[in-house]
């Protein structure tokens, strides 16, 4: 009996794989659509691996070597059926950044490929442990205005450093500033090789038309064949343009990458920064995707996925990597069911290094070069930043901040920046809330924004206050401030009446805030009295014993009740402002904003 539990228990686990489950509801009307889409799919990753791998500063044989084994991660772990996984345009500069410094003594290629594959090892870890920890939150700390100024600067980076390769020559910079003059210097001494500029700026031409124009053509693929054929056929190595030549014969070994231990360090650094990058995409991809087939994201699986992916990558030579959207998009297009798409992607990669590792041995640099400018193209999102800019301008100069981070700092600091600046303006709404009084506006229900509604009015002796957000130490202090300015009123008010509905919390530097504020207004002959204060709020206001000092009478469930006990004590009547207009007849078409919520 207990062994049959066990196997059971054993069983139900193994199923719990995503892979397994896939296989076990796999229907056969699926496995010509998948084998197709595979094919298509296996035209874009081989380029685009390999411009990613350059991108990122290691051989082009590491991305085949990445595509293969994050592809073949994802299909077991993940829980998408049709996400695809690989080497990101987004992900590259990072993992130069991380690593370029840390192999620069040497200049070995191997030595920049074992940093690259620990720092994949580190990525997967802080993937599977947020997915254990069910983290998938932490993807919400870059809000949408720092991520569009962060991938702005990541585009204008990675443009500025792949001219010089598109062009034919070679900058050596630390920066966007040094590449930008190193640039200018190097196309003032005429370094251009004429061949290579062609076959870039052809390249970048001729994949910008077809997307454009006759996107069921895959256009990264006609541009490498293009490339290659002109390179065969002129002779373009001979003529200055650089050239993949021929790639390292089968499948990748199985290696534990070995780094120094001092290099831990930098490497984490960089691993969080990708990690974070790497979630923000996959579960903005994996709902936009699962939205259209109908799927539910399950972001803690994601991760999990992910993680697999990088650990698959990373020990098989590989580097960090993230979901693409661009090739998912074309997997969908072709047809794909399930994640067999990338398994036969993966193995059409591998029977290629096994029996024709010679294959793109023409093809040239600045067609890589190319590939890699109009990704990054697609990455820049400048009408956001001008939408931002006539919508809101605080969460443009956010926006700014991001771009001018990731252009003037480095790719890291960027998101550092991006991060920073997402909580610090959550902190700042939190700490400078709006605040208002309100009144009542005849032909409107509930009680509103004195502001929005110059008209409304008031009753003499009560003053309707409300604070728009979570009462907590960083403003409390302005709270006080507030209250005893509006108390302080001639005529004195008799009663203070806050409007508590968005005062989610209240903290116990908030608490003595309020007890000595009570004690001060009651010394003053005014009573501060709360309406709408939500259950677990009251629940808190009772545990720090603050009712010792506010009345516990004074708590009202709405403020229509605070208003009628008011009114039933002191007789007053609602009375308009001084200086308000006799109000607009029904129908005239007032042109005041709309109420929210009868506020």
């Amino acid at each position: 009996m207990t062994t049959r539990r066990d196997g059971h228990g054993i069983g139900s686990r193994f199923r719990a794989v995503p892979g397994i489950r896939a296989v076990s509801s796999y229907r056969r009307e699926w496995l010509v659509k998948d084998l197709v889409a595979g094919v298509v799919l296996t035209t874009l990753l081989v380029p685009q691996g390999m411009a990613y791998a350059e991108l990122a500063g290691l051989p082009a044989i590491t991305g085949l070597y990445t595509t293969i084994l994050c592809l073949l991660g994802y299909a077991v772990f993940g829980p998408s059926r049709i996400l695809v996984l690989g080497p990101d345009s987004s992900l590259g500069p990072m993992i130069a950044a991380t690593v370029l410094p840390l192999a620069a003594a040497g200049g070995d290629p191997g030595r920049a490929v074992a940093l690259a594959s620990m720092l994949a090892l580190m990525v997967a870890a802080i993937m599977i442990l947020a997915s254990v920890a069910k983290l998938g939150f932490i993807a919400d700390l870059i809000s949408k205005p720092t991520m569009i100024g962060y991938m702005n600067g990541l585009a204008l980076t990675i443009l500025i450093g792949q001219l010089p390769k598109l062009l034919g020559f070679k900058v050596e910079a630390d920066n966007l500033i040094g590449e930008c003059a190193g640039l200018v210097q190097q196309l003032a001494d005429g370094a251009v090789v004429p061949a290579a500029a062609a076959v870039g700026l052809g390249g970048i031409a001729l994949i910008l038309v077809l997307q454009r124009f006759l996107p069921k053509i895959p256009a990264v693929l006609a541009m490498v064949v293009l490339a290659i054929a002109a390179t065969t056929a002129f002779d373009l190595g001979a003529h200055g343009v650089g050239l993949v030549g021929v790639l390292p014969e089968g499948f990748p070994p199985f290696t534990i990458p070995d780094v120094r231990l001092a290099e831990l360090a930098p490497l984490l650094g960089g691993a969080l920064g990708i990690a974070l990058v790497s979630l923000a995409d996959t579960i903005s991809n994996a709902s936009a995707f699962a939205a259209r087939t109908g799927q539910e994201v399950h972001g803690n699986q994601e991760m999990a996925g992910v993680g697999a992916a990088n650990l698959a990558a990373a020990l098989f030579q590989g580097f960090p990597v993230s979901t693409s959207g661009s090739r998912t998009a074309v997997a969908e297009r072709a047809g794909a069911r399930s994640q067999l798409t990338g398994v036969v992607g993966a193995a059409l990669i591998v029977l290629m290094l096994v029996l024709a590792p010679g294959l793109f041995r023409n093809l040239p640099q600045p067609a890589l070069a190319a590939v890699v400018i109009t990704a990054s193209l697609s990455l820049a999102d400048i009408p956001g930043a001008v939408r931002l800019w006539h919508q809101r301008r605080a969460e443009f100069l956010l926006c700014f901040a991001a771009f001018a981070g990731v252009a003037l700092l480095g790719v890291l600091p960027g998101i550092a920046i991006a991060v920073g600046l997402s909580v610090l303006y959550v902190f700042r709404r939190a700490w400078w809330p709006y605040d208002t009084v309100l009144g009542r506006v005849r032909g409107l229900e509930g009680y509103h924004d004195i502001r929005s509604y110059p008209q409304a009015e008031q009753l003499p002796g009560l003053v309707l206050y409300r604070f728009d957000a979570p009462l907590f130490f960083a403003n409390a202090k302005a709270f006080r401030a507030e209250v005893r300015r509006l108390a302080g009123a001639d005529p004195r008010p008799r009663w203070i009446v806050v409007a508590a509905e968005p005062m989610t919390d209240v903290d116990t530097t908030a608490a003595d805030v309020l007890e000595d504020l009570d004690e001060a207004l009651n010394a003053d002959g005014v009573h501060l009295v709360f309406a709408e204060l939500k259950d677990p709020v009251r629940r808190k206001i009772e545990r720090y014993e603050l009712t010792r000092t506010i009345d516990p009478r004074h708590f009202y469930p709405t403020v229509e009740a605070a208003v009628a006990a008011f009114r039933l004590l002191t007789g007053a009547q609602w009375t308009p402002p001084p200086t308000a207009e006799p109000p607009a007849a029904p129908g005239s078409g007032s042109t005041g904003p709309e109420p929210a919520g009868g506020k």
